[in-house]
């Protein structure tokens, strides 16, 4: 996943260092057209898994480095990892870039920080792709995906390796250092797929490339994500994509944003968990490039 994993003939993307609040704040830039800045997961995901070249084609994609995370700079020992800080520190790279309006990619815990920003910024924002995210969490989302990775083994009993799975993902989600965190997204990454198993050459790459960044114990935003009641003040175009075997974001989350956002439409990927764009490429393509013609 890093820069240099792309299709022959694809550009690399160009980085970008500017400096917010003192902290060094890093992205990238690739392709052509409206720009589209881009914000990973995690939170603390290194940026690269989200490049998506066949989206450069349609757009000038900026790829956020979040806060804490790669090349950026970290926050000092009182400083903390909350959602308005994520969102401080892309409206830093947006005023930068200097365009009066940018369409926004956020995927999972991004799609959190695009939200907030769309909301907190309506004047900046040309169009969303909410990608494989939720307009909420708390107990009830948290109950829904543990139950999901609860089932993952049971549902590939002939793969000795997803009974580690449950275990992996609470490695990851307890980690305190990097090298853990990384490690144990890597080993409980085959939950994220629709069907990791079968297509295991392909993805290996993909799984052996992550890499993550822990943020502080207490450092991240203790307080449960909920904009359900403000999502009808957003009235640009958005689409709303989510893979249908996706057990941490899935269908049910996508269609509250569906419906709570006035111009915006769902794409559900069939054949995928929650990394659609690498799942079904084209279909992922296809359906962030439609808000051009909105």
């Amino acid at each position: 996943m890093s820069s240099t994993s792309h299709d022959a003939g694809v550009r690399a993307p160009v980085a970008h260092e500017i400096t917010v609040d003192g902290v060094r704040q890093v992205y990238h830039v690739a392709g052509t057209g409206p720009v589209c800045v881009a914000h990973s997961g995690g939170p603390g995901i290194e940026w690269a898994y989200l490049r998506t070249p066949s989206l450069e084609e349609h757009f000038t994609m900026v790829y956020v480095e979040p806060v804490g995370t790669g090349a950026s700079g970290r926050l000092d020992d009182s400083g903390d990892y909350r959602l308005d800080t994520y969102v401080r520190f892309l409206d830093a790279v947006v005023d930068h870039l200097g365009v009066p309006r940018v369409y926004f990619l956020g995927h999972s815990h991004g799609g959190f920080v695009v939200q907030r920003y769309a909301l907190d910024h309506p004047d900046r924002v040309a169009g969303l792709a909410l990608y494989d995210t939720s307009p909420v969490t708390g107990a009830e989302f948290w109950a829904e995906a543990m139950a999901g990775l609860t089932a993952y083994p049971l549902r590939h009993p002939d793969r000795p390796e997803a009974a580690a799975v449950p275990a992996a993902f609470q490695q990851a989600v307890t980690a305190t250092d990097d090298e853990a965190l990384s490690a144990g997204l890597r080993a409980a990454l085959p939950v994220y797929f629709a069907d990791f198993w079968a297509r295991q050459a392909e993805f290996a790459p993909f799984q052996a490339a992550v890499r993550a960044w822990s943020a502080p114990a207490g450092a991240q935003d203790p307080t449960p994500f909920d904009v359900r009641n403000d999502l009808g003040e957003i009235t640009v175009p958005a689409v709303v994509i989510v893979g249908a075997h996706d057990f941490i974001c899935g269908p049910r989350w996508a269609e509250q944003l569906r419906e709570g956002i006035k111009d915006a439409r769902l794409v559900l990927l069939e054949r995928s968990g929650h990394f659609g764009h690498i799942e079904q490429p084209a279909e992922f393509t296809a359906a962030v490039a439609e808000l051009l013609q909105r």
